[in-house]
């Protein structure tokens, strides 16, 4: 074998090329029969999507295994283990209730039930060949890169802009320093908990993750905080939004837009967004939103751009965190070649758009970003599963986890009150006064 085919055949490249027939598929959507998640499984077409689902994660499963070379041995009765797990926690997930007014997501109950099966049963031999959560967790990844569209930028204005780097480069550091300075918080579980914090929860976490090399176990601890106290924020904060931005304005306009802009910017899953700001001066109008869901959709455009610059930092550390002189060559090493990926899906799926290549579904949602979605949940699940397989409750209890606790909930309130103060002064003073 040549030293180029060595180089490729690693699970970074391996990944990037079985993405790109996903990206396709995705970008045929609208040509192929539904491809989504069932809500309801009462209805027949519903285990025919199961059962595409079920094709395509496997068949992507064996030809990344194929081509690393793993074993193949047990492969497809382990795979159909986890998938069904995957598929019960998609199900959950999707319901409409469980969706829209809990805010709650698939990869909440896939962490939840790999959890209850390891720490309830033995894990037997058997069930481990499919067992690959960095795997299905990169391409993912990649998936997702299709549901950024750099147009949701630019419905936001100068205003959304300037708010999400704002927040994102004050809270980012904010919950870092604290990480690790106040709670002694391991580097990697501490970029990827200020990641999480900072942009857009369980994405944002899973690529900081894949970027900084954290470890299952604190990924799988870190997303599951993320998603347990984003149900009481999702409540919490539209009633601290009524109760305290009336006092600053009395332009009933501006009231909403400074609340959506604070929902958008400290809860962190986008359903919980959603969920959240619907009931932000609901008896007015449903401006805030609006302004919720398109300051979110800023935020998240900014995933790739904090896992470049997290892998340009660790492109300069050497082994015991020697520095090495900046290259070229060394962040194209370290580099995660899927984070790349991501970024060129986001850039071909944004033009298409801009192209009007894309189709609009009987939802006004588009139909080849929505299946670059159930693609990536589906993937995501999957990982979580075996994440919840691979951890054992004893050591999420621990006391290392016990600082990232702490550590998160300070950050999360210092994005609170941060995040307030910003959307106050870029909605509340800074747009009505330049018309933004």
């Amino acid at each position: 074998m040549s030293n180029l085919m060595k180089k490729l055949l690693v699970e970074d490249w391996v990944v990037v090329m079985l993405s790109i027939p996903l990206l396709i598929l995705a970008a045929c959507g609208s040509y192929l029969p539904t491809i989504s998640i069932p809500s309801d499984m009462s209805d027949p077409s519903s285990w025919g999507k199961i059962a595409m689902l079920f094709i395509i994660a496997l068949a992507t499963l064996f030809a990344g295994n194929k081509l690393l070379s793993r074993p193949m041995k047990g492969m497809l009765r382990s795979f159909i283990v986890v998938f069904i797990i995957a598929a019960l926690a998609m199900w959950i997930g999707s319901n409409k209730f469980i969706k829209s007014e809990l805010g709650l997501e698939p990869v909440f109950f896939s962490v939840i039930f790999g959890l209850i099966i390891r720490n309830a049963y033995h894990i037997p031999e058997w069930l481990k060949p499919a067992i690959q959560s960095e795997f299905y967790i990169k391409i993912g990844v990649v998936c997702l890169g299709a549901t950024i569209m750099i147009s949701d930028v630019l419905k936001s204005g100068a205003t959304g802009l300037m708010q999400a780097l704002i927040i994102v480069t004050i809270v980012w550091f904010f919950a870092y320093i604290v990480s690790r300075k106040l709670f002694k918080v391991e580097r990697a579980t501490a970029m990827t908990l200020s990641s999480g914090v900072t942009i857009c929860g369980v994405s944002a976490c899973i690529t900081a993750a894949g970027v900084a090399g954290t470890e299952k176990k604190s990924l799988s601890y870190i997303v599951s905080v993320v998603l347990i106290v984003v149900v009481p924020m999702i409540y919490l904060m539209p009633w601290l939004a009524e109760r305290i931005v009336p006092m600053l304005t009395d332009d009933v306009l501006i009231q909403q837009e400074i609340a959506g802009a604070w929902i958008g910017g400290t809860i962190d899953t986008t359903s919980g967004v959603a969920a959240s700001s619907e009931m932000a001066f609901a008896h007015i109008s449903d401006q805030a939103n609006k302004i919720a869901v398109i300051v979110k959709a800023t935020q998240n455009v900014l995933i790739g751009v904090v896992a470049f610059f997290i892998a340009l930092y660790l492109s300069t550390k050497g082994e015991g965190g020697s520095k090495q002189r900046p290259s070229l060559k060394i962040v194209w090493d370290k580099f995660p070649k899927f984070i790349l990926a991501f970024v060129v899906a986001s850039l071909l799926f944004s033009m298409l758009k801009e192209a009007d290549l894309l189709t609009l579904n009987a939802k006004g949602k588009l139909i080849e970003t929505s299946l670059a979605k159930t693609l990536s949940t589906l993937f995501f699940s999957l990982a979580f599963v075996c994440i919840g397989l691979d951890t054992r409750l004893k050591e999420i209890v621990s006391k290392e986890n016990r600082s990232t606790l702490y550590a998160f909930l300070t950050a999360q309130c210092f994005n609170i009150v941060a995040t307030f103060l910003v959307a106050w002064l870029l909605f509340g003073v800074v747009k009505p006064t330049f018309g933004w």
